[in-house]
């Protein structure tokens, strides 16, 4: 820690953090590593495993599965962001990480997080599109529309978070560089800097209207208009299949949306550091270990896809 001094104050300037991960609680921290390098180790082999058999495959070269890849690679790369930390902190307890580390990695953090967000609500577009427009959904999710959809969702999101991660970047730390998490999360920065944080704060609001309100709200429309055409199917198959078609997604939708709103967006004295990490690790280990779980349990095509790749082998 350098020490700089501003109008008769002590500030500091962090040249790097100590992660304390489940240091504080040496029971918690083997039990945590018992159930988080398995849930890493399945969420590697399902994501990486999707995407190959995704590009081996042409049954699943459709829009579905192609948003399908993003979401693979999407969590791919936003649970090796944190597990690295995480993985360290179990390890060995504390960990050191830079001060250019720290932000690269709270960087590639929230844009991981917002490209989420953003590729969930084209994912529900083209749920919308398959059964609401099935007359035209040749031409409204043809090759060009895909790849502009979810090339806009990672590109609004690598630019949009530039301006978050700089005004933190520029922040003073004082005392204290232990980050009570186990990887650089905004909130937990935050406690630590003594700069006057309220610009922040008016961003962070900004943004989370942007990045995370209104995809959450398109979902919900696209979603509205597909539970009306679902109920005016005549027949109980009919309904069965198109409910089917979406039901993984919105399961997805609901547990992503309910895990972050928890965390980001309640009261900050509403749950203590240590339940805040709980539920952390559901968006950053779980939900991409079971993404493809579910969305292949009830999936025949890449059930099938599966049996082809292995009999083929």
């Amino acid at each position: 820690m350098n020490t700089e001094t501003r109008k008769g104050e002590n500030k500091t300037s962090a040249t790097g953090f100590i992660i304390l991960g489940f240091f504080n609680q040496t029971q918690h921290r083997v039990f945590i590593y018992t159930i988080v390098v398995p849930a890493y180790v399945i969420s590697m082999l399902g994501n990486i495993g999707f995407l190959i058999l995704m590009f081996s495959d042409h049954h699943l070269h459709k829009p579905m599965y192609f948003f399908l890849s993003n979401l693979s690679f999407l969590d791919i790369w936003n649970t090796t962001v944190t597990v690295s930390t995480l993985l360290q902190s179990l390890l060995k307890g504390k960990t050191f990480i830079s001060f250019p580390s720290c932000m690269t990695q709270l960087y590639l953090f929230i844009t991981a997080l917002s490209t989420e967000f953003w590729l969930l609500t084209v994912m529900a577009y083209d749920r919308f599109a398959a059964i609401c427009k099935p007359l035209h959904y040749p031409l409204l999710m043809n090759k060009k529309n895909c790849v502009l959809l979810a090339a806009s969702s990672w590109i609004i999101s690598i630019v949009d978070t530039i301006a978050a991660v700089d005004v933190i970047s520029h922040y003073s730390f004082c005392g204290s560089n232990e980050i009570n998490h186990f990887f650089c999360d905004p909130n937990a920065l935050l406690k630590l800097s003594c700069s006057d944080t309220q610009n922040f704060e008016i961003l962070a609001l900004s943004e989370g209207v942007f990045l995370a309100i209104a995809p959450f709200l398109l979902t919900l429309l696209s979603y509205v208009f597909i539970i009306v055409a679902i109920l005016n199917i005549c027949s109980s198959e009919g309904k069965n299949k198109a409910f089917s078609t979406c039901s993984s997604h919105l399961t997805i939708v609901l547990i992503f949306y309910g895990t972050v709103t928890v965390v980001y967006m309640s009261p900050s004295s509403m749950f203590s550091p240590e339940e805040e990490k709980m539920f952390a690790l559901l968006y950053t280990v779980f939900i991409p270990m079971l993404n493809p779980l579910i969305y292949s349990m009830r999936n025949k095509e890449v059930k099938n896809a599966l049996r082809n790749l292995i009999f083929r082998k």
